[in-house]
């Protein structure tokens, strides 16, 4: 199994590649680890990487093209790794293919750390377990692009209601419980943000320069300046998403704004009781 992640702070993971069950299953050559860098991917002179949020907002957000570019990487390099290995090649980079299946059966999971997913479990972890390549993207500073979630990733996990500063520790806890998963590793798989939850909704979704990124634009809305405007969408998309991915935290009184967006949603037909 090879595992990757996309960070800006590939030092983050030095001291957890050397010990433990981690370092166990790489010296086993049972599991593969890289960490790639989205500045490596960012093209401008200061290798800039994040960027203001339209329609305004505290902090900064990852933009989206250094994030798909470093994805794109990683998936191209094991791709050419597999059809190496398939094809009887040998070369510096066969011993990352481990594990893994031909190029043509090779399965992949591409996947955000955020408050906004689904919370990690031990079901989850077997369930990943069973797949050829992981590729964890940690996010920092306020969040991503919101066009990473939509158009890039596979699914968002969460390790619990609450913020922490980036997705680094949480991609440690995923790649840890993940490894111990695997055959061999233990013995046998069976031994094995206004950020959301600051208040009880999710976060809306978010964009950042570029306005259009291969064809994707970022909602006309905040771009306009109409700060009333700007708000009530958020608020809007925050009640859809949390109704989406966590509807229970809309078993509670809701407060007047949010009743007033609801009926607002359901004039446009997006809110069906």
């Amino acid at each position: 199994m090879r595992i990757d992640i996309i960070s800006l702070f590939p030092e983050f993971f030095a001291a957890f590649f050397n010990h433990s069950i981690i370092k166990r299953a790489m010296a086993a050559e049972r599991l593969a680890m890289e960490v790639t860098n989205p500045r490596d991917f960012a093209h401008n002179k200061h290798n800039q990487v994040d960027d203001t949020p339209y329609g305004g907002g505290a902090g900064m957000l990852m933009m989206a093209p250094p994030i798909f570019e470093a994805v794109e990487h990683v998936l191209a390099k094991t791709a050419k790794t597999v059809e190496s290995v398939d094809g009887s090649e040998t070369d510096k980079l066969s011993v990352e293919a481990v594990d893994v299946k031909p190029a043509k059966e090779l399965q992949k999971r591409i996947i955000f750390l955020g408050p906004t997913g689904t919370t990690f479990n031990q079901a989850k972890a077997r369930e990943l377990a069973a797949y050829d390549q992981l590729v964890l993207i940690c996010g920092h500073y306020e969040g991503v692009d919101y066009r990473v979630e939509e158009h890039l990733i596979d699914e968002t996990i969460s390790i619990g209601d609450f913020v922490l500063t980036g997705g680094e520790l949480p991609a440690m806890i995923v790649a840890d419980a993940v490894a111990r998963m695997i055959p061999g590793v233990l013995g046998a798989a069976s031994g094995a943000m206004e950020d959301s939850f600051y208040r009880p909704i999710l976060e809306g979704p978010q964009y950042t320069k570029p306005p259009v990124f291969r064809d994707w634009e970022v909602p006309e809305v905040l771009r306009s300046g109409h700060h009333k405007n700007i708000a009530a969408w958020r608020l809007q998309q925050a009640l859809l998403r949390t109704r989406r991915l966590r509807p229970d935290l809309l078993e509670r009184e809701l407060t007047d704004d949010e009743k007033r967006a609801i009926k607002e949603l359901e004039k446009q037909g997006l809110w069906k009781p």
